[in-house]
């Protein structure tokens, strides 16, 4: 009893904290047409589920090519993609290297019994030294045939069910949307294919595959085939590359980036890249990446490159605009404070059916949707639910991502805040969108290019 008394105070406290009060946004009268369970802010998928043949092409290519130890090879190669960071650059290893110059020159000075040519060398083995041991050491993935076999077992499912997510949210918020050219950038396994034919297999007629690995490509091919060299292709229209075309002359509708901006070596890049990427897009640009603090922070370093411009070949002049998951373009509030945390949503989905997985798993994943223009005006300041919603006795507590550019918790009531409003709050999970406005904020005012 005490536990919850304390509890529930604390949550009181919490919901003291927000300085706005929502209220429904009710101006397109979509409850006169909908249940509240059902409202347009809901956003998530139910389980998600690759396509039975891409299941089944997994299992041949598997059990034709054998690999050893191919569970702990799965767990190992998905611990380290999550804990994965960006490469270090060069001028903060030079100014680390400066700092650390600096303090090892104290205590070489006073080293007895050395000369000037021995202390200025033990100065630079000390600072090398600890360079080696304090910075992150990054690698470039040498996909072979045999690593290709194992990312396609350990990523495959998870990274389609968060591609699947992230579509789903201009599936459902812009149905007229119907693209006829994708372009998938770090290809990969084909994921991004799939994900896309699942949901406008009807429109898309020619995919774009860009990866820099031959022998993915083979593979993403093989599994498109049912696993076999002479199978019939699952999907037509596909090409496949291993550069990225830079003319912006043709664009495609859609465009995506799954778990490949880390695979980049450097800032320069990831901007070279992001920059082409954006050129090349006509409708949609969408960025997926892990749901940690390294992940979010590679969206939010898109976000900006996207956002400032700096681009010096531009032929599409239509501005970039945030679609999601943020209700405004102004910095991040989850990267305001000391705390740093990430900006991630979980998708649940169906895993591979092997012996070690469990029948549903989670995938935890970070994203951001640009589009070419404003698109979806009238629900665009919509809050975004960025936590999980905890159901009490007659209130809910929410923590959103507001228009003002803040981070907001509410502990929404019937009394306080309406019906609608509250019902709504009530069938909202995470990731979702609340319904809803938040009083003395003005998105027109708020939701500037931070650029402008």
């Amino acid at each position: 009893m005490l536990a919850s008394r304390t509890r529930f105070q604390h949550f009181r406290a919490l919901s003291s904290v927000t300085s706005a009060m929502p209220q429904i946004d009710n101006s397109s009268d979509f409850l006169s047409r909908v249940p509240h369970r059902k409202h347009p802010g809901i956003m998530r998928m139910n389980v998600a589920r690759l396509p039975k043949e891409a299941q089944d092409a997994v299992q041949t290519l598997l059990q034709r090519t054998v690999v050893r130890h191919l569970e702990d090879h799965t767990t190992s190669l998905n611990n380290y993609l999550w804990s994965r960071k960006r490469p270090p650059e060069d001028k903060d290893l030079r100014e680390r290297a400066m700092e650390l110059e600096k303090k090892f020159e104290e205590k070489t000075q006073f080293i007895p019994d050395l000369n000037i040519y021995q202390k200025e060398e033990k100065l630079k083995n000390d600072v090398l030294s600890s360079l080696r041991k304090k910075s992150y050491h990054w690698q470039p993935l040498n996909y072979t045939e045999q690593f290709g076999l194992v990312y396609l077992a350990a990523r495959f499912d998870g990274g389609f069910a968060a591609v699947s997510r992230a579509l789903q949210e201009i599936y459902q918020r812009v149905p007229e949307f119907s693209p006829k050219t994708l372009l998938d950038f770090g290809s990969g396994v084909g994921s991004v294919t799939w994900a896309a034919h699942e949901i406008w297999g009807k429109t898309l007629k020619e995919y774009m595959c860009v990866d820099s690995s031959a022998s993915m490509n083979t593979l993403s091919e093989l599994v498109l085939k049912g696993g076999s060299e002479r199978g019939q292709m699952h999907i037509s229209g596909i090409h496949f590359r291993q550069f990225l075309p830079v003319s912006p002359k043709v664009q495609s509708d859609l465009v995506v980036s799954a778990y490949s901006l880390n695979e980049l070596p450097n800032f320069s890049e990831r901007e070279r890249v992001i920059q082409t990427l954006w050129r090349k897009t006509g409708g949609f640009l969408v960025l997926v990446e892990n749901g940690t603090r390294e992940g979010h922070q590679l969206l939010m370093e898109a976000r900006d490159i996207v956002l400032k411009g700096g681009d010096k070949e531009v032929w599409d002049h239509r501005p970039a605009c945030v679609f999601a998951p943020c209700p405004h373009q102004l910095e991040c509030p989850k990267l305001a404070g000391s705390s740093q945390i990430p900006c991630n949503f979980v998708q649940k989905y169906e895993p591979l059916k092997f012996s070690w997985n469990s029948s549903v798993s989670s995938e935890k994943f970070s994203f951001l949707i640009f589009s070419r223009g404003p698109v979806g005006e009238n629900d665009k300041h919509w809050p975004r639910v960025v936590g999980p919603v905890l159901l009490r006795p007659r209130h809910v507590h929410c923590n959103t991502c507001c228009s003002d550019g803040k981070l907001h918790h509410d502990a929404i009531t019937a009394k306080k805040h309406g019906k609608d409003l509250y019902r709504c709050a009530r069938k909202c999970e995470w990731g979702d969108r609340l319904p809803a406005m938040i009083a003395n904020s003005s998105p027109d005012e708020t939701d500037k290019d931070p650029a402008s």
